[in-house]
């Protein structure tokens, strides 16, 4: 039914001028031309009585974005309401887009082919004449839709990133004044900006060249006809109204359609690819067997001692494993907040394990400098320096003796406390079977690499540290166990880093750190996704691993 007047318009037109008005025949001109205006009516009807059957495709995609967008957020350990109703905004234009380009697409496909079937019928001479530009014009529009794709995603993150870069500089504007690096940031949101601006005269030109191909695809069908109507006429192929018909086909069908194709495509069709994109970046649902385990009645209290609420501080920290070696780490600063759970990522050999060692005073930076409230741990004598930073390594140490030892090795810890530490990293099983507290390791090969790194994490709980460092100290735990670990250690006083094995650390951290070319860049996941291709290459890397129930993949190893 919607069909009709893109069908019918030619034929009507020619009837109307060839029997009618070139007849002496006014009045059946006139009905011939009544009968295209109620083919229009008819079209109006069919369009409007769709309209229920859009809404059947559309609001059920609707539902099931928000529906992933909240089951994301809510797997997070700290959900953010401002995140959840930006993401909810883009489902809201992801749910506008797709009902314009379901409506609209399907009107000017009907209208396309109806119009052409109709030429064919009318006026089949003029066939190679008009499609052949039209053909061509549709291959390099075809053409270009990548790039198009491409630079419009380039554009969106451009002035993402600008926006979250000038934010951190407003925020930070006294620190900026008081360190008098107003010149180095005013050139580096310059040199952002440049590079936004950029992206969209890129896009303004693939744009630009869009518009030439779709103007030569609609008009110069047109121009062909019109070049060609001499001929056609003088030969007889065809009659006046017959050439008049092709012209409403060609202008007031093909010509339209073929705009409103290449708008719609390379605008809206564009733009809910990059809603989509995002929505996919931001919003990815929980692994299989990563669900949160719940959260136990009772925690262990702080041993004596514990710092409750430590701030973890880098500054200006370079380092480099020899004197005439590139810096694995190069002027990084960080600071958490006290009581922050901080993820470290980056791809192999970026310095992830050299910063674990860094943190907990094992090495002693080139320049810049590690404090815990104010302390430098690498100063400190050992005994000292275990009581202020805990680190525990991929490779857990375990020694011949009674698992009361082990886990409470190098001091002592009451039996009540030992007990629920156990219990809430999930090691109950693993003790009963040694024979409970008082049971005899005979040493580390009596064990898995799993069963040593779940006791070398109660022993690494038990401590007193305020700061916790675990490095890839979870890598042979199934991710169900890594999963209650990390939200244990983030429940415990202090601040936790945990060098990410796998999506789930950085999903529950507060933060992360991404490491790459010794520098480092620190933000909310879904935040750092929008400034980094890395981190978003880094996290595609994860989630497309994991193609086993119950593995998430690795993402390099100890530097």
């Amino acid at each position: 039914m919607e069909a009709l007047p893109a069908l019918l318009s030619g034929l009507l037109v020619s009837a109307a001028v060839d029997r009618g008005f070139l007849a002496g025949r006014p009045g059946v001109g006139v009905a011939w031309l009544a009968g295209f205006g109620a083919a229009t009516a008819v079209r109006a009807y069919a369009a409007r009585a769709g309209f229920p059957h859009l809404a059947a495709v559309v609001e059920p995609l609707r539902d099931a974005l928000v529906a992933r967008v909240v089951r994301a957020a809510l797997a997070r350990p700290d959900p953010d309401p401002a995140e959840v109703a930006r993401l909810t905004e883009q489902v809201e234009s992801a749910r506008q887009l797709t009902a314009t380009l379901l409506r609209t697409l399907r009107g000017v496909g009907v209208t396309l082919v109806a119009a052409l079937a109709g030429l064919t019928l009318l006026a089949p001479v003029v066939l190679p004449v008009a499609l052949v530009p039209l053909l061509v014009a549709g291959l390099l529009f075809a053409r270009l839709l990548r790039p198009l794709v491409e630079r419009r995603r380039a554009v969106v993150l451009a002035e993402e990133h600008l926006a979250a870069e000038a934010g951190r500089a407003l925020h930070g504007l006294r620190d900026i004044q008081a360190t008098g690096a107003g010149q180095r940031t005013a050139e580096s949101l310059a040199a952002t900006a440049g590079d936004s601006a950029a992206a969209s005269r890129a896009l303004g030109r693939a744009a630009a060249l869009r518009s030439l191909v779709v103007a030569s695809g609609g008009r110069l069908p047109v121009l062909a006809v019109v070049a060609a109507a001499p001929r056609l006429l003088a030969d007889g192929g065809l009659t006046a109204g017959e050439l008049l018909g092709v012209a409403t086909y060609l202008v007031q069908q093909l010509d339209p359609a073929v705009r409103t194709l290449a708008g719609t495509v390379g605008g809206w069709l564009l733009n809910l690819t990059v809603v989509l994109d995002r929505l996919a970046t931001t919003s990815r649902e929980p692994l299989p067997n990563a669900e949160p385990e719940a959260e136990p009645e009772a925690e262990p209290e702080p041993a004596a001692g514990t710092a409750p609420a430590p701030t973890l501080r880098v500054t200006a920290l370079r380092h480099a494993h020899g004197p005439d070696a590139d810096p694995v780490l190069a002027g990084l600063d960080l600071t958490t907040a006290p009581g922050e759970h901080l993820a470290v990522v980056g791809p192999s050999g970026t310095g992830k394990s050299t910063l674990a060692a860094l943190l907990a005073g094992l090495l002693a930076p080139l320049d810049g400098e590690v404090t815990v409230d104010g302390v430098r741990p690498h100063l400190l004598p050992g005994p000292e320096r275990a009581r202020l930073v805990a680190l525990l390594p991929q490779e857990a140490y375990v020694f011949p003796g009674s698992v009361r030892a082990n886990l409470c090795w190098p001091g002592t810890a009451a039996e009540a406390r030992i007990a629920r530490a156990v219990a809430v990293l999930g090691a109950d099983d693993l003790v009963a079977r040694l024979g409970g507290l008082d049971g005899v390791l005979t040493g580390p090969a009596a064990l898995s690499a799993g069963e040593r790194q779940l006791l070398a994490l109660v022993r690494t709980y038990l401590s007193p540290a305020p700061v916790v460092v675990l490095d890839e100290a979870t890598c042979h735990l199934d991710a169900t166990a890594e999963d209650r670990v990390e939200r244990a250690f983030a429940a415990r006083p202090g601040v936790l880093v945990v060098v990410a094995h796998r999506i789930g650390s950085a999903l529950r951290a507060d933060r992360v750190l991404l490491l790459d070319g010794g520098r480092g860049v620190l933000a909310r996941h879904g935040d750092l996704q929008v400034l980094s291709p890395l981190y978003r290459e880094l996290v595609g890397h994860w989630l497309g691993s994991a193609g086993v129930r119950g593995a998430a993949p690795a993402v390099g190893r100890p530097s």
